[in-house]
């Protein structure tokens, strides 16, 4: 969903102001939606909720995050559509709450803990209040939306599903720190105060949970947040993991607590935030070279400084095709350079993307150029090229490495590196029926990939 939200904004403006337009508005959105939700109640707080939520520290340098926006935003509609739905007996809300469900899934899998949680708060429902149509007709309308990318990932390898599933959880594995980690970034996504207020006046709001709407938007909180829960204690969970669900809590928390305690929620976000745009601000207005001394600092350079490097590339740029040596780099480098740059060895589970744009076949014999951050190792490019040269240079203090590879031996290639990326990354559950994949069919003659056991 953000690709083709991007690909329609790159019609209009490649400027990065532009493109990064939606998650600036959304915050504002998602705020007048909370407002909406509360007025009929009691004006002031719902105005006193909106401006918490608005103050959150995340939606000040939320532009940052621009892959969920798509999913914030539907995710909060088809809450709003649902709860509109119910109240209102109307068919037509439902059907639009299943319809945003189903394109908040199509921007991400983490829209089923919304679903799940429309299913808790039937259940929960006392037995005269649950409308089990309403939620059928939900899920019923969401459907078409998952067959698309049910489609999609029957003729692409079932890309979707395994890098979820299985390819991004290879660290995976008990840890007492992660749910540590998770409760403080709960606190941060969150309001402190608001948490503190609700707890000690926890007989109060189980009582007000008996109230329709305060349980519905309490449900959408606690369902998400509760299963990032339990699975922190085996993987670290995002930050902008969370952010889908963050309005639902500031819904309930403007039912459940009084005008003055918002206040002392506005006031602590205000001062919270205003730390951050004053870090932001002093980090901006400090030489870049600051930060020098950080173990982070290349990667600073890389993304503020990359008009420069390419510059230092410009010598190369007729004779090589330009690689990294990892998505997130050939990704910003492709923006700047206004040409792909493809993703040279196995690198991440995310430079899996990649392979969906890049045929190897087609450089057979051409000469590739590999930007790195770190020094290259003789052995992930000399069995690949007739020949190899390393160079480095500078920017702004921080070193780049270049690899120059002539005379590209695919076969070789496919041998040493795009085989065990098959078996690594494209061995398919044996449950998942497969009709194509695009690496197999354009790298090992089969249709399809060997079965994951």
């Amino acid at each position: 969903m953000i690709g083709w939200l991007l690909y329609l904004l790159l019609k209009l403006s490649q400027a990065e102001w532009v493109l990064r337009l939606p998650v600036t508005l959304l915050p504002f959105a998602l705020a007048t939606g909370i407002y909406f939700l509360l007025r009929r109640t009691d004006e002031t707080k719902a105005v006193l909720a909106a401006c918490a939520f608005l103050l959150l520290p995340a939606n000040v340098w939320g532009v940052f995050i621009t892959t969920d926006t798509p999913l914030i935003f539907f995710c909060f509609a088809s809450a709003f559509a649902f709860w509109l739905g119910l109240t209102r007996r109307s068919a037509g809300w439902q059907a639009l709450a299943g319809a945003f469900l189903g394109l908040a899934f199509l921007s991400k899998y983490f829209a089923v803990l919304l679903g799940l949680a429309y299913v808790a708060y039937a259940a929960l429902s006392p037995r005269g209040e649950r409308d089990w149509r309403a939620l059928a007709l939900v899920v019923l309308c969401s459907l078409p939306f998952a067959a698309v990318n049910l489609w999609w990932n029957t003729e692409h390898c079932w890309a979707n599903l395994l890098f979820n599933l299985y390819n991004r959880h290879a660290n995976a594995g008990w840890s007492w720190r992660t749910p540590l980690i998770y409760a403080a970034t709960v606190l941060y996504v969150l309001s402190p105060v608001a948490l503190w207020q609700l707890a000690k006046a926890r007989r109060a709001v189980t009582a007000a949970l008996r109230e329709a709407e305060t349980r519905f938007f309490a449900v959408a909180f606690a369902v998400p947040f509760g299963f990032f829960a339990v699975l922190s204690a085996v993987k670290p969970i995002g930050l902008h993991w969370l952010l889908s669900f963050v309005p639902f809590f500031f819904v309930a928390a403007g039912r459940l607590l009084s005008g003055e305690q918002l206040r002392r929620s506005v006031a602590y976000l205000g001062a919270f935030s205003a730390l951050h745009v004053l870090a932001i601000v002093a980090g901006a207005m400090l030489p870049l070279e600051t930060w020098k001394s950080t173990r982070f600092y290349d990667g600073i350079v890389y993304h503020v400084r990359m008009p420069e490097i390419l510059r230092e590339l410009e010598p190369y740029e007729d004779r090589f095709d330009f690689a990294t040596d990892g998505y997130s780099m050939s990704a910003v480098a492709s923006f700047h350079a206004r040409r792909h740059v493809i993703v040279f060895g196995a690198a991440s589970s995310h430079a899996r993307h990649d392979d969906i744009l890049t045929d190897f076949r087609r450089f057979d014999g051409r000469d590739i150029l590999v930007l790195r951050k770190t020094p290259p190792e003789d052995a992930d490019y000399r069995p690949y090229f007739r020949s190899i040269e390393y160079h480095t240079f500078t920017v702004s203090g921080a070193a780049f490495h270049v690899v120059l590879g002539r005379g590209f031996d695919f076969a070789a290639y496919r041998e040493g590196v795009l085989k065990p990326v098959r078996e690594r990354y494209y061995a398919v559950p044996w449950y998942l029926p497969q009709r194509r994949c695009y690496f197999c069919e354009r790298y090992f003659g089969t249709a399809t990939c060997p079965a994951r056991d």
